[in-house]
């Protein structure tokens, strides 16, 4: 199997787990114990990191309109009547501002921790238990949450207060490897009465500053130059995540508006019981 088809293949795994609650990380960590591709340490490293682009040109092509702050069409919320100020979307500035609130915790954790946080916790068994914690979690709080109406059913709703709660959430993600970082976001916004939909669609947009970035330090920390065979590659994982990305992301927004994420939660307790099982008779 040429390093080609197995980028491809962790490329369908990134698309896949980066978008529902079942952690990206976790499942190439796991996949790297059968499916390790032919190229050093440092490389494959960067590669699981930085293959998340593609993952993330999905969400920016699928919710452009909501994202980019300019123009006057669809412009519900002028800055002004009339000169440049009609060209501003002062609500999609103010998600943008949130999404900066929320992303506050993780960032200046992952800036000083980081090479610790992958010395220490990037391993099997912080995957399988992290796997299984929020695996509970989802059930825990889906039952909860059963007959009870949720306080915030749209973007424009969350406070910057909420957004904040939701980047501590992320911050769980970001030191443990298998909690899964839109995971750890949705179970934070479930807890606090975000409605699903809200929950995934905010976990979406504040994906993109975060794993830009998370990909900027794995770039400027890797110290190999980029041969061919390790462009291609990395574009095969890239161009994969992508494509998967959108099928994944179009099927969960529609999925949740009649279930909720408990399958999610079994899904997450049973690999990660598997996975401490097979590293326990390894």
């Amino acid at each position: 199997m040429t390093d080609i088809i197995k980028a491809i293949i962790l490329g369908i795994v990134e698309g896949i787990t980066e978008w529902l609650p079942i952690s990206s990380t976790g499942h190439l960590i796991l996949v790297d114990e059968f499916l390790k591709l032919g190229l050093d340490e440092d490389f494959k490293e960067m590669f699981d990191v930085v293959i998340q682009l593609g993952a993330i040109m999905a969400v920016v092509v699928i919710f452009w309109s909501k994202l980019w702050p300019f123009g006057k069409k669809r412009n519900e919320s002028p800055l002004s009547e009339s000169g440049f100020g009609a060209m501003i979307k002062k609500d999609i500035f103010s998600m943008w501002f949130k999404v900066i609130a929320a992303c506050i915790p993780a960032a200046a954790v992952g800036l000083v921790l980081d090479d610790w946080i992958d010395e220490h916790f990037y391993n099997p068994w912080t995957v399988a238990i992290a796997l299984i914690v929020f695996g509970i979690a989802f059930i825990v709080i889906e039952n909860y949450n059963k007959n009870k109406t949720a306080k915030i059913n749209n973007i424009d709703d969350l406070t910057y207060k909420t957004a904040f709660i939701i980047g501590v959430f992320q911050l769980i993600a970001a030191v443990f490897p298998g909690t899964s970082r839109s995971g750890a976001t949705i179970v934070g916004a479930l807890l606090i009465g975000v409605s699903r939909t809200v929950a995934a669609e905010f976990t979406f947009y504040l994906a993109i500053p975060v794993m830009f970035g998370a990909s900027l330090l794995k770039l400027i920390k890797y110290d190999g130059g980029f041969s061919s065979a390790e462009i291609s590659v990395l574009a095969a994982g890239m161009i994969t995540a992508f494509v998967v990305s959108v099928i994944v992301i179009k099927f969960l927004m529609e999925y949740i508006k009649k279930h909720d994420f408990k399958v999610f939660g079994w899904y997450r307790i049973i690999l990660g019981a598997l996975v401490i099982i097979y590293f326990a008779f390894k």
